[in-house]
């Protein structure tokens, strides 16, 4: 779709209160609603709708023509319905964890949910030093109820087909095809590599021929594998948090793909926010070591949580062979771990950067922090298949020379 074909404008902050009131009765009649544009994101337009008497609010998010990001992706205005089906989705497959959904709009590509205000974003709390002890727990859940329940594994496979079809995302998964596995390993123009940091990238990265030749593998593996449905882009900024709730949002890259994708890539964003903590501040070993507290976490319960849901949940025959479950829950941790290491490198390389990694002020803390992010990056994506346990990544991360050696 060309941005000419796009079939509806975006809205301004008035017409959102129009919209609002006279769509659904979520607000009362004679409600002074107060709209603000908030988003922060690379896609989307995230409007906040509140009474200022009842205190009553929601979220009403709009598609644009383009990414936020650049002009030069043009991106279909369906991701809004699947976001909107994906959210629904998950609500019944992981309950709790996924805001709700009240109105969905094809003509105005716009979806209407729970507003998380009172909820903090993830990258933005653990960039502040704030520790949740049950997040792991909670998204080990997450990912292993949305992903075994919608894989061959469980569903019937005409029945999976299907949801393969409705889901397919191209526009998206083109972002993701060029932005993680293709553009940051090798010199393209769109790349954005920090100076200090160029001579690293071009020798270790661009002239080593083999991770060449492993990402190639890892991205046709990307492309033709449609083993679960996916998040597609599940980031430290697509979680939010309290004391004790989780909630993933945003999952408009949704699409059937690699089930390791998901895990590898809230992995990676964990070892952004430990690496800011290591070069940004003295004396927070209590914060890293809740961070890796919670990257070793995730991983053994993912693998304990994802042994039961397969036991219990698994109705295909021939899964039940001896020794498959060890086979498949093994390629679905390498794909993770390979997947920790794309996301490692292309958030250094690439377009799209974290702030985690960008706010750090001093130019040779940053350069030592890009740098310890590529080695580990590089490291898990050659050797992806020696990382089966949550301590064996925790010790690869420690085991980057870079992390201490300032």
């Amino acid at each position: 779709m060309t941005k000419q074909e796009w079939p509806a404008a975006i809205m301004t902050e008035t017409e959102v209160v129009t919209y609002v009131k006279e769509a659904f009765g979520f607000f009362n009649k004679d409600a002074r609603l107060v709209c603000k544009e908030i988003g922060d994101g690379n896609l989307n337009y995230v409007f906040r709708v509140h009474d200022e008497e009842s205190k009553q609010s929601l979220i009403v998010k709009q598609a644009g023509p383009v990414s936020r990001l650049s002009d030069e992706f043009v991106v279909s205005p369906d991701r809004n319905r699947i976001e909107t089906d994906i959210l629904r989705l998950q609500g019944e497959l992981a309950p709790g964890f996924v805001p709700k959904v009240y109105h969905y709009d094809r003509d105005k590509n716009c979806v209407v949910m729970e507003d998380l205000s009172d909820y903090t974003i993830l990258r933005t709390a653990l960039l502040n030093r704030q520790q949740f002890p049950q997040l792991a727990e909670h998204l080990s859940t997450f990912l292993v109820e949305t992903l075994v329940s919608t894989s061959d594994l469980v569903l019937d496979h005409k029945a999976k087909k299907e949801l393969v079809k409705s889901y397919t995302n191209p526009e998206l998964c083109e972002i993701t095809e060029d932005l993680v596995y293709t553009e940051p390993f090798f010199p393209h123009p769109r790349n954005d590599v920090f100076q200090e940091t160029k001579s690293f990238v071009e020798k270790e990265i661009w002239g080593d021929r083999q991770l060449a030749l492993e990402t190639a593998k890892l991205k046709f593996q990307f492309l033709t594998n449609a083993q679960a449905l996916l998040h597609g882009d599940l980031h430290t900024g697509s979680i939010f948090v309290t004391s004790s709730e989780t909630k993933v949002i945003d999952p408009e890259f949704a699409f059937y793909g690699p089930a390791g994708y998901d895990v590898g890539n809230i992995i990676a964003n964990f070892i952004f926010a430990y690496t800011n903590s290591v070069y940004t501040s003295e004396g927070e070993e209590a914060f890293q070591h809740y961070l890796l507290d919670t990257i070793e976490t995730l991983v053994d319960q993912f693998k304990k949580k994802f042994i039961t849901a397969f036991q219990e949940k698994t109705t295909e025959r021939v899964a039940h062979y001896e020794g498959f479950l060890e086979h498949y829950l093994q390629s679905v941790l390498e794909d993770a771990v390979a997947v920790v290491g794309l996301e490692l490198c292309r958030r250094i390389i690439g377009i799209a950067k974290v702030v985690d990694i960008t706010s750090i002020s001093d130019s040779q803390a940053r350069s030592e922090a890009e740098i310890a992010c590529l080695t580990l990056g590089k490291t898990f994506i050659l050797n992806r298949s020696d990382y089966q346990t949550g301590h064996g990544v925790v010790e690869a991360i420690r085991g980057v020379g870079s992390y201490v050696s300032h």
